[in-house]
């Protein structure tokens, strides 16, 4: 920490309350003092799961600004104890970053792949939903609406860049 400065820890008996402050901080379009929060929360409990998602949801918010990447969003997918969360929250961080290149001009060839490689995630994850839970294929036809929506296209193999 600069300037000496010590990160005061919080209880045990406040953890639940602090991920729901977390949320609510994501609800408000304030990813970073989520993410803080959450931070605060697996200092406490570094297992806690639903600190976990907050955690990666509000990182994958901060894509379109910069103040964090995809890597550090997956640093966290491994904490997650469910395959299913594992795969389903793969597929997110890889739709915003789709949905981010989108919306950076020349990034935006990229963004098939990243969109291509979240339904890759979403399938994943679909074959081993929840029963009654169809976020997976909810997520997955977003992605091939925006796919269709864009008109995204494969990127031409390097390949066929050197034939022509």
């Amino acid at each position: 920490m600069t300037e000496g400065f010590e990160l005061k820890p919080i209880t045990a008996d406040g953890l639940d309350a602090a991920v729901k402050r977390a949320e609510h901080y994501r609800l408000l379009n304030q990813p970073a003092q989520a993410r803080s929060i959450c931070l605060d929360v697996l200092a406490v409990d570094p297992e806690r799961q639903d600190a976990h998602v907050v955690l990666i949801l509000a990182l994958s918010d901060q894509f379109q600004t910069g103040e964090s990447s995809a890597h550090q969003a997956r640093d966290h997918l491994h904490h997650l104890s469910d395959e299913y969360q594992r795969h389903y929250y793969q597929g997110i961080i890889a739709e915003r970053q789709a949905r981010g290149m989108l919306r950076k001009g020349p990034a935006a060839a990229f963004a098939y792949e990243g969109f291509r490689e979240a339904m890759h995630w979403y399938e994943q994850a679909s074959e081993i939903r929840p029963e009654g839970n169809d976020d997976a294929i909810l997520r997955w036809n977003s992605c091939v609406r925006a796919i269709e929506e864009a008109n995204l296209k494969p990127r031409p193999d390097e390949a066929e860049l050197a034939l022509e």
